[in-house]
């Protein structure tokens, strides 16, 4: 049978249709896998064991677990002007200095005894203070200690070894940046050298050249693993917009967390104050980062309507940000039961096709997760669909996508209760920063809403929450007239 090159084209277009359909339809097969971000174990500050998170986990119901131990807890005082030569440190347990290889190595054999839960291996860091006050009248104070990310998505301990991080020891990263101002020394030094040789003043002005240069070299040594250090002041975001362009070269991501936690501020802390004020502006002053905290363990505002991560995300529709920043739930997990404290207490929805790590990391890179807030015995609402489509077209975008449609876009919403029960929610529909909508109803919830906003070939969003309790990724619309 001859098949002609006009029906060619048909089938091959009609098989293109199929593939879009199986892409882009409302039933898109996605299965929801429950994960706990931000967890510490004993490797760092945290009160247990990885096997206590394990069973714990698996015994209320999640999929997976995220392991965000400190790659280094480190905060160092030095004496002007040999800060790093005659200096008093403080260090807590942490990945570099246990052993990132070990570390990583732990993990890896758990994962593989354990095939029902899912670990993903990350680390929370803190790459930046300064110093303001003064130890001898007791008013040493370490700003912005804790103003932490949280890097997810490599796999290889190198990467944590070098982080560009204060503190994190031996590293070639910066050599080349630092290597200008160790040759001035070096000069000094062989001039001291010398000078040695000859007799009288010129052999004494030689000692001290080569004793003072010597210290200055050691001092400012190029194998740091930051160009930062803690006595320069504030660096603003550099020092973070440092990390995030790391690990973003390196195939990782990073989430900004608690950026609205007031628990940092005026921490004292033995003879001296760590003080890290709220800083949702970090959203807006830094960018390639995957996302941050939507939901913990503070009231938050940084997520309501118009408010700086709608900012963000304006920025990105303008084509002013490469990527959107995307909401996660945090646990800042460290020991069961301390202060209400439950493992649980914050879980991560991720819309994934199978569960497995590869799957996990995908959806989080993308958005396709929704961060929700436990209530009483674990209960928590479940967002079984969020979606847009056109008014007259099958295909849909969920959360972290982007649809085309012509005008007046369907939003599909339906929430239920893990346990089944009947709970009055107030859902909240928000277009591009605009609250616009408010739908009270119980659970299960759903609703069919059609939006007559019109704005030729602009490109909008629609995010939705519960206060407090659950806040959806955007859906990203363009509109096409």
């Amino acid at each position: 049978m001859i098949i002609s090159k006009s029906k060619i084209c048909v089938l091959v277009l009609g098989l293109a249709s199929v593939v879009f359909c199986l892409n882009n339809c409302v039933g898109e097969d996605y299965k929801q896998a429950a994960g706990l971000i931000d967890l510490r174990t004993k490797y760092s500050d945290g009160a247990h064991d990885l096997n206590f998170l394990i069973g714990l986990a698996k015994e209320r119901g999640f999929d997976a677990i995220f392991i965000n131990n400190h790659d280094r807890v480190a905060m160092e005082y030095g004496v002007f002007p040999f800060r790093n030569i005659f200096r008093k440190r403080e260090e807590l347990s942490s990945i570099n200095k246990r052993g990132a290889d070990k570390h990583f190595q732990y993990l890896q054999e758990e994962d593989q005894k354990h095939p029902e839960i899912i670990i993903v291996p990350g680390s929370e860091t803190a790459p930046f203070y300064y110093w303001t006050g003064n130890p001898l009248k007791g008013s040493l104070t370490a700003n912005n200690w804790e103003r932490h990310l949280l890097v997810m998505g490599l796999s290889n301990p190198e990467d944590y070894k070098n982080l560009p991080i204060l503190h994190n020891g031996f590293s070639m990263q910066y050599f080349k940046q630092l290597l200008p101002v160790c040759i001035v020394f070096i000069v000094l030094i062989c001039l001291s050298i010398i000078l040695i040789f000859r007799k009288g003043y010129y052999k004494v002005v030689g000692i001290v050249i080569l004793i003072n240069s010597s210290l200055f070299l050691i001092d400012n040594h190029p194998f740091k693993g930051s160009l930062f250090n803690q006595y320069s002041g504030d660096r603003g975001y550099l020092p973070y917009q440092e990390v995030i362009d790391y690990v973003k070269d390196r195939g990782g991501m990073t989430f900004w967390n608690h950026p609205e936690a007031t628990a940092g501020m005026n921490l004292k802390k033995g003879p001296i104050t760590a003080h890290t004020p709220p800083h949702p502006d970090a959203l807006l002053k830094t960018k390639g980062y995957t996302g941050f905290a939507t939901i913990y363990g503070s009231n938050i505002k940084i997520t309501e309507p118009g408010r700086a991560w709608d900012m963000a995300l304006l920025e990105y529709c303008r084509g002013e940000r490469k990527t959107p920043a995307w909401g996660i739930s945090t646990a800042d997990f460290h020991v069961e039961g301390s202060a209400g404290e439950k493992l649980g207490n914050f879980p991560t929805v991720f819309l994934v096709k199978e569960k497995t790590k590869e799957e996990l990391l995908s959806a989080l890179r993308s958005g396709r997760m929704y961060a929700c807030r436990s209530g009483e015995n674990f209960q928590r609402f479940v967002l079984e669909d969020f979606t847009v489509s056109g008014p007259e077209t099958a295909f849909s975008a969920t959360m972290g996508d982007t649809i085309e449609i012509e005008n007046k876009p369907k939003i599909s919403i339906k929430i239920s209760s893990s346990d089944k029960g009947n709970h009055a929610i107030d859902v909240r529909l928000i277009r591009s920063g605009k609250l616009i909508n408010i739908f009270s109803g119980t659970t299960p919830f759903k609703i069919n809403f059609e939006d007559d906003y019109t704005n030729p070939d602009a490109q909008i969003y629609y995010r939705l929450d519960i206060q407090g309790k659950l806040v959806s990724n955007p859906i990203f619309v363009k509109l096409n007239q």
